[in-house]
């Protein structure tokens, strides 16, 4: 299955912000509210090339050992051997704002590692979605076929451009029966993908609005490895399935506490420690089996 740019191009140099409405998408002719326009001036500097991603990325950030042409974590953990032989197969491709990576039900042709930006993993049923995990530069989209899976089940759409290194399928299968170590890391971080879909359902249905948003906001300043997070109040309230006023009264309590700053169309965490002091069990769960892959 080749990506598809979702609904009709967006102006440049705006970035955009994907708020998710329960009703499934309709991705020819896109719901008006779902997207979210941010300022212009904060636009632009989000998309100011390497020098913008290095004031974007958390103080204190340490990633693991990483090759000249990879940030990816799982192939920068991978031996210089091994990643030679995955590196002829590997093609650089772009992120763009809402494209189409992986689609139920469908056959997946390519996995994405992906370099830089955010992507929602999520199952979509008649007239819900449900987001089961976002997947930045510590993953890769399409891994989970890999390691059993037969059939696509989970859609996967860019919420934040980015970058990303693609492989066919059939030539990642082979490196991986041919080199254990390539088949053990992507293994190991399938399994810590799978545990972050069980314990997003899990949260979702046992704990408070304030745990499940700091492990929210947490989590994908972990995977897009930033503390500028550009969503809405609406974009929250759907992905986490609560009210928008609610939302909207914890961010406010969050701000009040210093832990963030909010903008329009922008979040900015402020003391990063003590947000992810206030999410809920789930969190260390995850990021623990992240690190661990």
């Amino acid at each position: 299955m080749h990506e598809n740019n979702i609904g009709p191009a967006l102006p440049s140099p705006s970035i955009f912000v994907i708020a998710v409405v329960r009703a499934e998408p309709h991705y020819d002719r896109p719901d008006i509210r779902c997207l979210e326009a941010i300022d212009g001036r904060q636009d632009a500097a989000l998309k100011r090339g390497t020098a913008t991603r290095s004031m974007l990325r958390r103080p204190g950030t340490v990633r693991p050992p990483t090759r000249s042409f990879v940030k990816n974590s799982i192939l920068s953990r991978i031996s210089r051997e091994d990643l030679s032989a995955l590196r002829e197969f590997l093609e650089p491709i772009a992120l763009r704002e809402r494209m189409l990576l992986q689609d139920p039900k469908g056959h997946v042709e390519h996995v994405y590692f992906v370099e830089a930006g955010l992507v929602s993993l999520r199952i979509v049923a008649v007239g819900n979605i449900l987001e089961t995990a976002v997947i930045g530069y510590q993953g890769a989209v399409g891994a989970s076929w890999l390691v059993g899976e037969h059939v696509s089940t989970h859609q996967a759409v860019v919420l934040v451009p980015g970058s990303a290194h693609r492989i066919r399928v059939e030539d990642l299968r082979r490196v991986m029966n041919e080199r254990i170590e390539v088949r053990e890391h992507i293994s190991r971080y399938v399994q810590a993908l799978a545990l972050h879909s069980a314990q997003a359902g899990l949260c979702g249905v046992r704990h408070c609005r304030e745990k499940r948003l700091a492990s929210w906001l947490c989590l994908a300043s972990d995977a897009l490895d930033a503390h500028v997070l550009p969503v809405t109040h609406d974009y929250l309230s759907s992905v986490l399935g609560l009210r928008r006023a609610g939302v909207t009264e914890t961010l406010i309590r969050f701000e009040e506490q210093k832990l963030i700053r909010k903008t329009r169309g922008v979040l900015q965490i402020d003391k990063r420690d003590c947000l992810a002091e206030k999410s809920c069990s789930c969190y260390k769960l995850i990021s623990g089996a992240y690190a661990s892959s």
